[in-house]
């Protein structure tokens, strides 16, 4: 089957294309797969990596733009418009994935005008813009929560959110000195980044013996390096951006991070306790309602980022690397929450879809 994956721009569009495109390669070794994105989005860095094939397209976001920026969108959109579809003339997908984000958006109206079987996936409880506006086009509509149904008023199916392969294999809470992962998604967030600078002073029971791994993003990495190193902890790695997840969450017994879609669907395959701190500005404020989930069923606590300050962040890591029972009752309801057959499920709608095609 050829299939060809739209959208990106950010590791929560990204990543679950990724899981489908490594689930297809690894059912039917004759596949083939095409990812369309832009050249500033993480595709453009983390998709050579892995070995998998990238189309661009000339396309910028369209929301949070002012009035006259937006007009400015329209040449570009027409253009990208084009470009796609000389990227379907010539790949002949069997099946078109649209999984979010601007860059989806011109290869999904390309695709429908060439009437190519549609497939779009949607991560979060609150469906994105893009994925909004052109629901109506697709053939089936994969979900990842029950709530997003009646966003698209049909032709959904509840599938689940795919992780990439090496997440899918569970690994019990370590033995040990406890660690401490931080992220705040693939480019960081600051107000993570010195809210955990904040708390290290409330910390000082456990300098020498927590180890902290922390993702801060390109922008703010210098910083979090030097208030690390002027407060005495030497025992932290600092880093831009963690291309293994997979083991970052394997030795991790803690994790405070965001609440994108993608990174509860790792949290709950990998079923590692979390902070979690929804991003107030996300669209719909959809991260809020993706922590919830997980608070409600005690796989997470939520702190909700008007309520993120050192101390009270130092108490609640403190509290819970003090209580290991606690940590495993949380990583447990939180790899019951897993869906690690979502890529194969979304797969079997691809499939089907194609057939009618």
């Amino acid at each position: 089957m050829r299939v060809l994956l739209a959208g990106g721009g950010t590791g929560g569009h990204l990543f679950p294309a990724v899981a489908l495109a490594q689930q297809l390669l690894a059912d039917e070794p004759g596949s083939e797969v095409l990812f369309v994105g832009t050249e500033r989005g993480i595709e453009a860095r983390v998709l050579p990596e892995l070995g998998l094939p990238l189309a661009t397209i000339d396309i910028v976001g369209f929301v949070g733009k002012k009035p006259v920026e937006k007009l400015a969108v329209a040449p570009k959109l027409l253009r990208s418009f084009r470009q796609s579809g000389a990227i379907l003339d010539r790949f002949r997908p069997q099946v078109v994935v649209g999984v979010g984000g601007y860059a989806s958006g011109p290869v999904l109206l390309a695709a429908r005008w060439r009437r190519l079987p549609l497939v779009i996936h949607e991560q979060n409880a609150r469906p994105g813009l893009t994925n909004r506006l052109l629901g109506h086009l697709a053939d089936r509509i994969c979900i990842s929560y029950p709530e997003s149904a009646g966003h698209f008023g049909g032709r959904t199916v509840l599938t689940g959110n795919p992780v990439r392969r090496e997440m899918t294999e569970h690994r019990p809470l370590p033995d040990g000195e406890p660690e401490l992962l931080v992220f705040g998604g693939s480019r960081g967030a600051r107000a993570i980044n010195q809210a955990v600078l904040a708390c290290l002073p409330h910390l000082e029971l456990w300098r020498g013996r927590l180890r902290i791994v922390h993702q801060t993003g390109e922008e703010d990495l210098e910083q979090v390096k030097e208030g690390y190193r002027k407060q005495g902890w030497t025992h932290a790695e600092v880093v831009p951006f963690i291309r293994d997840m997979a083991s970052a969450y394997a030795r991790a017994h803690l994790v405070l991070c965001r609440a994108g879609a993608t990174t509860i669907a790792e949290l709950t395959a990998c079923g590692r306790p979390s902070i979690l701190v929804p991003y107030p500005y996300a669209a719909g404020d959809h991260q809020t309602a993706n922590a919830r989930s997980l608070a409600e069923r005690g796989a997470a606590l939520m702190l909700p980022q008007t309520e993120l300050e050192g101390k009270r962040l130092a108490t609640l890591i403190s509290d819970m690397l003090s209580d290991r029972q606690r940590l495993l009752d949380m990583a447990g309801a939180a790899h019951a929450l897993g869906q690690p057959r979502a890529a194969e499920l979304i797969l079997d709608q691809c499939r089907a879809v194609a057939r009618k095609g």
